[in-house]
């Protein structure tokens, strides 16, 4: 007897990779118009601080170098910030595409706090680039705001799909650290500011709202069911 298959018998089809979901033309043009929203202050400024150099009349005000410092810092905080609104958004809302968009803020406050840090580098001490270290040691302010920014470097790099598959769980437990980075971004601003702490405490606020909901959602879930009456 043969035991070769018979031609009526089909061999088994190979397994076909899934085809790579297709993103929505609507996602993508959120996408776009986030892209541009974000880019959107550096821009102006980029402009403006050409204006401020060749023609002295940037609307920087009097002091151009602290304008230039304060105002990409601030909108640092304000994308982390946007950031941390997304999971509190998606869940009163249940629009999960919102979760596409969380990745890409995070990466535009890192953009945002290193273009921040390179303005101090450059326009406040000058080149003197080693005196950076002194000036961690001496104001508090800025060994916070250094250490934010520190933080957010193995976040940056990690948000890829690729790392988020190597990582598995640790990754979720890295990207945790975007919690202490915001406190530390906020207690950097308020410090900071000397005399009028208005600004900072609104964005302390939000932050505190952001980490309560976040808390709240947690502890809901711990919390014991009560049983239904018959």
């Amino acid at each position: 007897m043969s035991d070769a298959v018979p031609a009526t018998v089909a061999a088994p089809a190979a397994r076909r990779p899934a085809a790579p979901r297709k993103t929505p033309p609507g996602v993508i043009a959120a996408k776009a118009a986030a892209h541009l929203l974000a880019l959107t202050p550096a821009a102006i400024l980029g402009w403006q601080i050409w204006q401020e150099f060749s023609t002295g009349q940037g609307g920087l005000g009097a002091d151009p170098v602290a304008e230039i410092e304060h105002r990409l810092g601030l909108w640092a905080l304000r994308l982390l910030l946007i950031a941390l609104a997304v999971t509190p958004l998606r869940q009163l809302t249940g629009q999960a595409v919102l979760l596409r968009f969380r990745r890409l803020l995070g990466l535009y406050a890192f953009f945002y706090a290193s273009l921040h840090l390179a303005a101090y580098l450059v326009l406040d001490l000058r080149g003197y680039w080693t005196q950076i270290f002194e000036e961690i040691a001496k104001r508090p302010y800025i060994t916070v705001g250094f250490l934010a920014w520190l933080l957010l470097i193995p976040l940056a790099v990690t948000s890829t799909q690729g790392m988020m598959r190597r990582l598995g769980r640790l990754w979720g437990r890295l990207h945790q650290l975007v919690y202490a980075i915001a406190v530390l971004a906020v207690l950097h601003f308020w410090w900071l500011v000397k005399s009028d702490i208005r600004e900072p405490a609104l964005y302390a606020g939000i932050l505190a709202v952001l980490l309560g909901w976040r808390l709240w959602k947690r502890l809901s879930k711990r919390a014991p069911k009560r049983p239904q009456p018959l």
